[in-house]
């Protein structure tokens, strides 16, 4: 089987199914041949912090990985807060429970108090500082 690369779509196609991409008008332009080692290599998940990208020949190589824009850091960072407070509404439930019933161990009273500590400096993170935010660190079990 024969393979070829499109910089201009950053994807690798089977030469043999250009005739069905041409009936559909999807066929890049640019698709320039490659090996079977590189389709094999390109076609994995690249290395850490690396993605599949063109080279100055229009071929596929290694990349770095762009850093996130402010945007897409502050989404990250609203999601990751959400389930930040919902791991500590999730620990404080039993733990408010056997408090509530008088039946709370000072074990479980410390730890009640150290979730619930957490979850106010969590409410307190703005999200918009990302990528720049210290998270507090999470109470241990």
């Amino acid at each position: 089987m024969s393979y070829g690369y499109s910089a201009a779509t950053n994807i690798l196609y089977v030469l043999d199914d250009k005739p069905a991409y041409d009936a559909n008008g999807n066929w890049p332009e640019d698709v320039k041949p490659i090996t079977d080692a590189e389709w094999t290599t390109y076609c994995a998940q690249g290395p850490e912090g690396k993605m599949r990208g063109a080279d100055s020949y229009g071929l596929p190589c290694w990349v770095d990985i762009p850093p996130p824009s402010k945007a897409q850091a502050v989404q990250a960072a609203k999601i990751d807060k959400s389930q930040r407070l919902a791991l500590a509404t999730k620990k404080i439930a039993p733990l408010q429970d056997a408090q509530e019933l008088g039946i709370a161990s000072t074990d479980e009273q410390a730890q009640l108090l150290a979730w619930k500590r957490y979850r106010v400096l969590i409410n307190r993170v703005d999200a918009e500082a990302a990528p720049d935010i210290e998270w507090p660190p999470v109470p241990e079990a």
